[in-house]
């Protein structure tokens, strides 16, 4: 294996210059998705070979539960400083897994609690709440997709701005946000270096949302109100796994870019351009991390099946 089952623990950082130009330079959609499948693949691609550093410092650990062929000098000598990398990769591992699962949980837990609140009302698509405190939220799953609106956040949107929220947070649930939000929490959780992605794919989903709602009601100004009032009314916050008009992303940029001209639906930009060059080499770092860990994987498993009697 060498030093490349390393490599995906730090290939994460190729992908930080695209992070901060995407949000510039990228569709919003684009930006979202791209971003959303570097971060899970890397996130794998480490949590795999942190899991392969761990199967050889357990080895070396007496009363270990693992065959005494794989505690062999060869397979020891297949990870640089094994000693130290070995050890290290188990409480790390450990953590991934309790953030990762602590994540999910709260995750199942927002979600539930939602949907329980709800259970009382009609299940239609939208739960309008007698509520003088302003909120709105897109709530997926359940019996059906709703989006939640108090009577307050209502009260406080004119008629064009209303359509704006709603056509906002429809947009939320129809292209599952909420799954991309987590996949990146996920990939945050298991690789630290991911932090970045995971704040750019925040802002980007809700910029998505914006650039939608901006087409349905024919008005970038209108929805740039409703997310000013929304935000200036509003004095809840919102759990990251509910996606709402104005409780993710950076407000003011997000009310600068609905105020200036659309985003280009352009996919892919130029390769000899700085954005260009950023996303291959996110691209091209989510590709080396897919192939040394399973470059890294593939020895091990050989280097344990020759190291194990039959």
């Amino acid at each position: 294996m060498g030093i490349f089952v390393f490599l995906p623990l730090v290939l994460p950082l190729t992908a930080w210059p695209i992070a901060r130009l995407a949000e510039k330079h990228l569709h919003p959609r684009t930006a979202t998705r791209l971003l959303t499948g570097v971060s899970g693949v890397m996130a794998v691609c480490s949590t795999l070979c942190l899991a392969l550093l761990m199967v050889v410092g357990t080895a070396q650990l007496p009363g270990n539960p693992l065959p005494d062929g794989w505690s062999d000098p060869e397979v020891r000598e297949s990870v640089p400083r094994h000693e130290i990398a070995g050890k290290a990769a188990i409480p790390a591992l450990i953590a991934v897994v309790m953030s990762c699962g602590r994540a999910l949980f709260r995750h199942r837990w927002v979600r539930w609690r939602a949907h329980n609140a709800l259970s009382g009302l009609p299940r239609t698509g939208v739960a309008v709440l007698p509520d003088d405190e302003p909120y709105a939220y897109a709530l997926p799953g359940g019996p059906r997709d709703r989006i939640v609106v108090s009577t307050g956040m209502l009260a406080c949107l004119t008629s064009r701005e209303r359509r704006a929220l709603f056509a906002h947070e429809r947009t939320h649930l129809a292209a599952r946000h909420h799954r991309h939000l987590l996949t990146v929490q996920l990939a945050a959780c298991a690789n630290p270096f991911l932090w970045p992605l995971q704040t750019a794919v925040t802002y980007s989903a809700e910029r998505w949302a914006d650039e939608e709602a901006a087409q349905a009601v024919g008005s970038r100004k209108t929805v740039a109100r409703a997310i000013g009032k929304a935000a200036l009314v509003s004095r809840s916050t919102f759990p990251a796994t509910l996606a709402a008009l104005a409780a993710s992303g950076p407000l003011p940029r997000r009310v600068s870019a609905l105020l200036g001209p659309p985003p280009a639906a352009r996919t892919w930009p130029p390769a000899f351009t700085m954005v260009g060059l950023a996303l291959w080499a996110a691209t091209t770092g989510a590709a080396l991390s897919a192939m040394f860990s399973a470059n890294s994987a593939v020895t091990l498993a050989l280097l344990l099946h020759a190291a194990t009697p039959l």
